[in-house]
């Protein structure tokens, strides 16, 4: 059985790298969705994909890419 997972991470990156971020994000896998959004953080990121090793290995994509700065995920549940 094939569990999916979906995550979203709010992103902030280094003034004026937004565009760049905003590019390189929607090329990694398993990102679903990208939104810049204005308050505390820069991007908001939907992520879908197969368990939670895969959601990992995408947040660690996010933050390995250049001009972010910080992260922060939370995982989706079903009701």
């Amino acid at each position: 059985m094939i569990i999916v997972v979906v995550g979203v991470t709010m992103v902030n990156v280094v003034p004026g790298e937004e565009r760049y971020v905003y590019r390189t994000l929607l090329e990694l896998g398993g990102i679903r969705e990208v939104y810049h959004v204005f308050g505390e953080y820069d991007f908001v990121v939907i992520i879908e994909v197969e368990g939670l090793t895969a959601l990992n290995n995408s947040v660690d994509n996010i933050r390995d890419t250049k001009g972010v700065t910080t992260t922060h995920t939370i995982v989706g549940a079903e009701l």
